[in-house]
């Protein structure tokens, strides 16, 4: 009797099976050590699909990741479905988890003051002939999660895009923003330009529980602290 053709491609799965789709929707906390290692290789073979060979392969070192982590290419084309190629991407994934845990997490800076800020962009904008705005975000203890360049003009001005602010608030999980441009020219005057965009990105902010802490224009030697100005 002919076997019956099947895929077990993961994109052939339901979606609640998917671990892709399960990584995306449900996050990466979620997913089993075999669904991780699944995402890696994509299919497995005919006879079980990428979860249940991950399943396997972990089951041959006790399902320890360690353990996994020493087999070789050669050990794990042994498996069925693992080609050379699978075996490098798995070697390559686990070796990468073996560095990072040998690296310090980076302490985050405190932004404890204006002149913390100018401290942390100056040496990023404030030489620059070009006019660029930036924007800090912060977690709930005004620690920098990470900073972004959002526009990058000539010495005139810059747009900015505050939907894109807002997504990308929304997806690093700030809860407090601090803007930063550059004057070129050395003026620390804000235009009407740069209090039009602080007061609508402040706005559009505050309907989502973040807050606008402060703007700073920032030249190579001095600044402009729209809080400590009272502006804000």
């Amino acid at each position: 009797m002919q076997e019956k053709p099947s895929s077990f491609s993961i994109k052939n799965w339901s979606q609640d099976d998917q671990p892709r789709e399960k990584l995306l929707y449900k996050g990466k906390a979620t997913l089993s050590d075999a669904e991780l290692v699944a995402i890696l290789i994509g299919s497995g073979n005919r006879e079980e699909s990428a979860v249940a060979l991950c399943k396997r392969i972990l089951a041959s070192v006790d399902n320890n990741l360690n353990e996994l982590g020493k087999l070789s290419v050669k050990q794990l084309t042994e498996f069925k479905g693992i080609g050379e190629a699978k075996a490098i991407t798995i070697t390559a994934a686990l070796e990468l988890g073996r560095r990072r845990r040998g690296e310090q997490a980076l302490e985050k800076k405190k932004i404890t003051s204006s002149n913390s800020v100018f401290e942390l962009m100056q040496p990023v904008i404030g030489d620059l002939q070009h006019e660029e705005f930036w924007v800090i975000y912060l977690n709930n203890s005004n620690k920098v999660i990470q900073k972004n360049q959002l526009s990058k003009g000539g010495i005139t001005g810059t747009l900015v895009d505050v939907r894109l602010v807002i997504k990308s608030s929304l997806e690093v999980g700030a809860t407090g923003l601090i803007l930063a441009h550059n004057h070129p020219s050395g003026a620390l005057k804000p235009s009407e330009a740069d209090k039009h965009i602080t007061s609508k990105l402040k706005i559009a902010a505050e309907s989502l529980d973040i807050k606008v802490l402060d703007h700073l224009i920032i030249t190579e030697n001095a600044y402009f602290s729209f809080a400590d100005e009272g502006i804000l």
